[in-house]
């Protein structure tokens, strides 16, 4: 994670109460960044609970509970039980619809940390959706502490990278965003070798943009103009965005042009 963005996450999963969502698309590492959190928060003078499907990480202190729809184990009755319990932190795999997410509002009202995934194409349009998920406006409000969104890209291969031109067209779109500035940046592309078969890519990175839920983003979030609450929310934002930091990573010679298009693209209209 971008250094600003990692202290800001780091201070909010250490509060006491409240949710904390990571959205993406399915394979973006959701779930790696929370079970991290988990990771740094967990101690023994705390109670961790986890409910998901499947358990894909295995962490010792913890709780973990798999849910099971055949046996009418699903997510909301799973974390009843597990309120019940008092824990200080419960990790919610995902949050698939109206009753799971308002329950976890709840608990995050109610001196509960909770952190979940849910999936939106950016951080600006999740405290929608939740709306749309038939959750209300206030709950939303009050217990919504930040959303995380994230991207993988791949990394250039260090054995192989080597200057590029951008085409015409990775020309205008870094145009877009850099500004008078491209001209003074380099750019780079694996050409393919015996270290990443040929590919160019080896191994991947995370690219990351925080909406953290201030006092004037809830109070937009109350207000029953989506639009106002998207131009409240992109100024606390400052532009940095999942594009910004992708394009942030082409500078420093860490992935290509075609590679933070891809990621970008997913969220434009």
């Amino acid at each position: 994670m971008p250094k600003s963005i990692l202290e800001k996450f780091r201070a909010i999963v250490a509060r006491p109460n409240g949710l904390v969502l990571v959205t993406g698309p399915t394979g973006s590492g959701k779930t790696t960044t929370l079970y991290c959190a988990l990771a740094e928060l967990n101690s023994v003078e705390k109670k961790l609970i986890t409910v998901e499907d499947p358990v894909e990480y295995r962490l010792p202190g913890i709780n973990q509970v798999q849910v099971n729809d055949k046996i009418d184990l699903n997510f909301a009755r799973v974390l009843r039980s597990a309120l019940r319990q008092d824990p200080d932190i419960v990790l919610v795999g995902e949050m698939r619809d109206q009753e799971t997410a308002q329950i976890g509002l709840r608990a995050a009202m109610t001196g509960h940390l909770v952190l979940s995934t849910l999936h939106t194409n950016d951080a600006l349009s999740t405290p929608l959706r939740l709306m749309d998920m038939g959750v209300p406006r206030y709950m939303v409000g009050s217990s919504l502490q930040a959303v995380l969104a994230q991207r993988l890209v791949r990394k250039i291969c260090e054995s192989c990278t080597q200057p590029y031109e951008p085409t015409p067209t990775e020309y205008e779109w870094l145009t877009l965003e850099l500004g008078d500035k491209i001209e003074r940046a380099r750019y780079f592309h694996g050409k393919g070798c015996s270290h990443c078969n040929g590919m160019g890519y080896r191994g991947r990175t995370g690219v990351y943009e925080l909406l953290e839920m201030t006092r004037a983003v809830v109070d937009a979030a109350n207000h029953h103009d989506p639009a106002y609450f998207m131009k409240v929310a992109q100024a606390e934002m400052a532009g940095q965005t999942l594009r910004r930091h992708a394009v942030a990573l082409v500078v420093a010679g860490r992935t290509t042009v075609s590679e933070a298009m891809r990621i970008s693209n997913q969220t434009e209209d």
